[in-house]
């Protein structure tokens, strides 16, 4: 090949390459969230298959309020059931640090685990009465020390590392649960968003984009809670214990478990 011609091919090469350098390419998304079962399309969601928005929150209301109510003692037999550990039966997996612990270590103390409100408790100041403050659907184990930190704290991604934290971080105004679990968080806290919406003498809990909500009906930060319904998919343990709930204990579904979708098709 002549000089001139390498030259040339040259020349062309180096310039593409260095055209490709400053090419940047788009960050990986997760996929949107798609149902993990259509079994109760046909009877117990019939009433909200086809809607969105206001109508499709409006029938889910409707679908998911009745329900059986436990006392915050029966809470602490349901949470060895719901949340035993996969592994070892004689344990239950603790929600933000991952640990898994024996179902006889339920207490206050140090080295116990106890039962976390998902949806804060003074988010629409509800405590622990019989209603949202024993709603198995957003009742989870943790560690005593965990759940102190974790304390009234609105969810957002970002804040440091602690003793057990599993991988969640935290910081002055926000907390971010480990990966493994940030859907549930989300489809948790969306879940109170529609089953208590102030018609039964409870606050109208409601998501806004905040991390500063403390003492009022509101619980944050919405879009990041949308990322995660996203990011990390109902698992096996989720839907095994939306299962159990319905089933043994409360005869409500979380409809974001078996169909995450709604959540964008809500908000």
């Amino acid at each position: 090949m002549p000089a001139a011609r390498i030259r040339s091919w040259k020349s062309v090469a180096l310039a593409t390459s260095a055209v490709l350098v400053g090419i940047v390419l788009p960050a990986a998304t997760a996929s949107p969230a798609s149902a993990t079962t259509t079994a109760y399309d046909t009877t117990y969601y019939a009433n909200a298959i086809g809607k969105t928005g206001t109508a499709l929150k409006s029938s889910l209301h409707t679908i998911i309020t009745p329900q059986t109510k436990l006392s915050y003692s029966a809470v602490w037999e349901a949470l060895k059931v719901t949340d035993q550990d996969p592994n070892n039966s004689s344990n239950v997996k603790l929600l933000y640090s991952g640990i898994s612990r024996s179902k006889t270590l339920n207490g206050g103390n140090s080295g116990n685990w106890n039962r976390e409100h998902v949806w804060a408790q003074s988010h629409g100041d509800f405590g622990t009465s019989t209603g949202p403050g024993t709603d198995l659907h957003h009742l989870r184990p943790e560690d005593v020390t965990v759940n102190a930190i974790r304390g009234n704290l609105d969810f957002d991604n970002g804040g440091s590392s602690f003793t057990n934290s599993g991988g969640s971080l935290y910081d002055s105004n926000s907390f971010e649960p480990r990966d493994a679990v940030k859907g549930d968080v989300a489809r948790m806290i969306l879940y109170m968003a529609v089953r208590y919406e102030g018609d039964d003498g409870w606050p109208n809990l409601e998501p806004n984009d905040l991390v500063t909500n403390g003492g009022t009906r509101f619980h944050g930060r919405l879009s990041v809670l949308k990322t995660w319904n996203d990011e990390d998919p109902p698992d096996s343990f989720e839907e095994r214990r939306n299962q159990v709930i319905y089933d043994t204990y409360q005869k409500n579904r979380n409809p974001f478990i078996d169909h995450p979708e709604w959540v964008e098709a809500i908000w």
